[in-house]
């Protein structure tokens, strides 16, 4: 079964009825929109739950189990308690800017769903600039937390707006490198190409397998951009009470909330495309249907990753995550990007079969990551010898 054959027959019985060519694409993008919209919205309930079961499990605690079987129903029971609480916009603030900010938050976050492709041209837009595309739209999260930060007029709210601005701009340039690399071994931008360059060798032509070393980064810098531990900065509740949602109650905090877990969701979805292959699978050429369960079990697998961090590592501080941001995430992705574009030129140059490349790449890689790691060892142990004890162990006030 061919879904994109779904899609042909459902214009070609629009054409059929005589409704005008114009009409019939409008029709189109708006039920693809709505399928989209519906998607989105049913999977965050589910992520929601999913991820609440598994830090359960992982901390010694039962997790949600009392609304409905297994406390399936519980998201929906936060979702009416959340429509029925109180709306409240504090008097000093920004009406305009303090309530569009968490639409926006949603709203980005749909709008890079267009572009993930599901399964082979399964995708809402399949347009030559995806990579370039989600970089852009990306960003409208970060705005969107900075407006509600700063336009709720409160101290607590203004510092996570100011952690917006300090960690994740920071965080998206490893980001954009490493989503580059990719680029660079496909030739093209569009995500479906990017996931199709990666069906050779049974599973082994994977640029996870290529580009550990890329992939890893991907990973870590994802964590921050996601606002997941150790990374959370932007609402660390011992130090700036929440962040820059402390004033929004509601449905409107919901929407934050919505967003958070839907981001996760599309970090995952790109790290499926750029690293493990997408939508491709055994079988996947004669079945195209199996694309899309191929790409939500590889998508799932990188969501319980992120679960399982969040659940486990303790927060940082916020000068150690802005130092290992540009001491080490930037220059290694810089590394990776440059020793990419040399390992690509030099097999087009010489003509050496993809086989040899790959393997250049995947030294590249290893290498990089050991020198890193080494670094970083060396640096650790300067601080030990210095006696460093604020970045290690903190003392109590001498009264």
């Amino acid at each position: 079964m061919d879904l994109r054959a779904i899609g042909e027959s459902f214009i070609a019985w629009l054409e059929g009825l005589g409704i005008p060519q114009g009409w019939v694409l409008l029709i189109n993008w708006i039920l693809g929109a709505l399928i989209i919209l519906g998607i989105a919205l049913l999977m965050a309930l589910a992520l929601i739950w999913l991820e609440r079961k598994i830090a359960g499990r992982i901390q010694d605690r039962l997790g949600p189990n009392r609304v409905g079987p297994f406390g399936l129903i519980q998201p929906i029971a936060d979702a009416l308690k959340l429509l029925t609480k109180e709306d409240i916009t504090p008097a000093d603030a920004d009406r305009i800017t303090y309530n569009l900010a968490p639409a926006i938050a949603v709203f980005h976050v749909l709008m890079l769903f267009v572009v993930i492709p599901f399964a082979d041209k399964v995708v809402g837009a399949n347009i030559n600039v995806g990579i370039l595309y989600l970089m852009a739209f990306g960003a409208l999260g970060t705005m969107a937390m900075l407006m509600a930060g700063w336009s709720s007029r409160n101290k607590y709210a203004l510092l996570g707006g100011f952690r917006v601005v300090a960690q994740l701009f920071s965080y998206e340039i490893p980001i954009a490198l490493v989503m580059m690399i990719p680029v660079l071994l496909v030739g093209s931008m569009n995500l479906n190409e990017i996931a199709r360059g990666q069906g050779s060798l049974a599973g082994l032509g994977w640029y996870v397998w290529i580009m550990p070393a890329a992939f890893l980064l991907y990973f870590v810098a994802a964590l921050a951009e996601g606002e997941r531990a150790p990374f959370d900065l932007l609402e660390a509740e011992s130090e700036i009470v929440a962040g820059y949602n402390i004033e929004y109650s509601a449905m409107k905090f919901a929407w934050f909330y919505l967003a958070f877990f839907l981001n996760t969701w599309i970090l995952s979805a790109i790290a499926t495309t750029l690293f493990l292959g997408g939508w491709q699978g055994p079988f996947v050429d004669q079945v195209p249907a199996l694309g899309v369960v191929y790409f939500f079990l590889k998508t799932l697998i990188m969501f319980l990753a992120f679960a399982w961090v969040r659940a486990t590592f303790p927060r940082l501080r916020i000068d150690q995550m802005m130092a290992f941001c540009w001491k080490v995430l930037v220059p290694m992705a810089l590394a990776l990007l440059l020793g990419s574009a040399i390992v690509v030129k030099m097999g087009t140059e010489l003509n050496l079969p993809g086989v040899v490349t790959n393997g250049l790449m995947l030294v590249m890689n290893i290498v990089i990551v050991l020198v890193t790691l080494s670094l970083l060892g060396r640096y650790t142990r300067t601080l030990h010898e210095t006696k460093n004890k604020r970045l290690f162990s903190p003392e109590l006030p001498r009264l």
